[in-house]
């Protein structure tokens, strides 16, 4: 049910629409790169498109400083209610992965702070920090825009985003191209399907984690697994898991992850993050709705904004 509205007034909505949807993506990359999570950028935009329909957008010089601003301050609002949230996470947090088969960038100029391993990283930034270095490295926006949009100085921004590539060039390691990890995740799969410890370790880094997400989950590891022995041993640690698994490749987050059924439904999620030297990170999203959401994420470009006055 959609509120009456007259001709002129449609004519204005329907204008308003098509900019809307032109910039979706980049909106919804931005709100997925400060949050770590679809479903809740995805509530970010539908928030931006209600104001964008109530907004005088007669005096609207820039509609996409004026989306992309508003986009920015309701997720870093949303960042600062998640962090709260978060403490009460029971076992390791992972970002939600997104389909990116049909948008490789998710809406940016470049693919950029948008692997899973990275954005777990910048989850260690404050949001204002995390807005600002993606507004900058993911977006290519201005030091003057991004003031503008956090309401900062020109100065200040330029601090926080020195501040940010520091901490995150501290704390992330240099990443193999999209060919390598992919053929380093088959690999893993392949090994831990065949329980063949010696060939993971091989691939592993000496250092090693394996994070599970499952937020409590029965038989999902609550503390992260360290070291190369753990870390094989625990993949194939599950004598009826790689057996009765069926293995679909997925496109998560510009790279290459695996979706595992079990009896037709899917269950897992994994992926790998790896540096010159192997894989150094093994990440598992056992939790439904973070499944559910990656499912639902393969269609979101597709969905048209509900109005004001549809019912939900």
């Amino acid at each position: 049910m959609h509120l009456d509205t007259s001709p002129t007034e449609s004519g204005t909505l329907d204008q308003a629409l098509s900019v809307f949807v032109k910039l979706r993506p980049r909106l919804f990359g931005i709100a997925y790169r400060v949050l770590g999570s679809s479903v809740e950028a995805e509530d970010v935009v539908q928030e931006v498109w209600l104001r964008w329909q109530k907004a005088d957008r007669s005096v609207v010089v820039s509609p996409v400083a004026f989306l992309s601003s508003a986009t920015t301050r309701l997720a870093i609002n949303v960042a600062q209610s998640a962090r709260v949230r978060r403490e009460t996470y029971i076992g390791p947090w992972l970002p939600e992965p997104v389909d990116t088969s049909s948008d490789p960038e998710v809406g940016a100029q470049r693919a950029e702070a948008l692997e899973l391993a990275l954005l777990l990283v910048l989850e260690r930034l404050n949001p204002t920090e995390r807005a600002a270095y993606v507004l900058r490295e993911a977006f290519d926006y201005a030091y003057a825009e991004i003031a503008e949009m956090l309401q900062l100085s020109h100065v200040n921004v330029r601090k926080i985003v020195s501040r940010a590539r520091k901490h995150l060039a501290a704390e992330q390691r240099e990443t193999v191209d999209t060919g390598e990890h992919r053929r380093l995740l088959e690999a893993f799969v392949s090994a831990a399907q065949a329980g063949n410890i010696a060939s993971l370790e091989a691939l592993l880094t000496p250092d090693a984690v394996s994070l599970s997400d499952g937020n409590g989950l029965r038989g999902v590891a609550r503390i992260p697994v360290l070291g190369r022995p753990r870390v094989a041993n625990l993949s194939t640690a599950f004598p009826r898991f790689w057996p009765e698994a069926d293995v679909r490749p997925v496109h998560a987050n510009g790279r290459a992850g695996v979706m595992i059924y079990r009896n037709g439904r899917p269950t897992t999620f994994m992926t790998v993050a790896a540096s010159h030297k192997g894989i150094d990170t093994v990440m598992w999203v056992f939790s439904p709705i973070k499944i559910a959401a990656f499912l639902d994420s393969t269609s979101r470009s597709a969905r048209a904004p509900k109005t004001e006055g549809d019912v939900r």
